[in-house]
């Protein structure tokens, strides 16, 4: 694992949050912001697994705002965490880029109760999902934002230490 690279990603992320206009930071926590807050990188958390791809129709995915919103879902991994075997359902993020959301058992105490995303690289030949650079999706920070949630099938039963944290906000 790059450490360096990951630090650049991440201090990346905190400009992008800090400074640009499509940041989900309300506005008025911008001034206070101070960076997000991180596991500390574990080369452990960046996994391989099984690929297979799908050749699906969209599908209807819940939301943070209690509706659903309609996914292509590019396919599925085959991913072992913590000595049991999850078949996670990957989709277009919208850009053609493919991702999982996921839950965890960190989430609601130490990372957003609602999941978080964690892009999926290697494909076609493995598919490599590195939850060192799992992040929030924005309705993590301003719940304006209606956000995909990780279906059912994506909820793993361990903690997932990797990644971005809960947003708090500056007080």
């Amino acid at each position: 694992m790059d450490i360096e690279a990951l630090a650049a990603e991440r201090a990346e992320r905190d400009r992008f949050m800090a400074e640009h206009y499509a940041s989900p930071i309300p506005e008025e926590h911008v001034e206070a912001f101070t960076g997000l807050r991180w596991f500390d990188p574990d080369p452990a958390w960046r996994l391989t697994g099984a690929w297979d791809p799908l050749d699906s129709p969209k599908v209807p995915v819940p939301t943070s705002s209690g509706g659903e919103m309609a996914y292509t879902q590019l396919g599925t991994v085959s991913l072992e965490v913590a000595a049991k075997t999850y078949l996670l359902a990957v989709y277009d993020d919208g850009d053609g880029g493919p991702f999982v959301p996921f839950r965890d058992a960190t989430c609601g105490t130490d990372s957003y109760a609602g999941g978080r995303y964690v892009a999926v690289s290697g494909l076609p030949d493995e598919a490599i999902l590195d939850f060192n650079r799992a992040h929030n999706p924005f309705c993590a920070y301003d719940e304006d934002f209606v956000c995909p949630l990780p279906p059912s099938a994506n909820w793993l039963a361990c903690a997932v230490p990797a990644g971005e944290m809960d947003y708090r906000p500056p007080s």
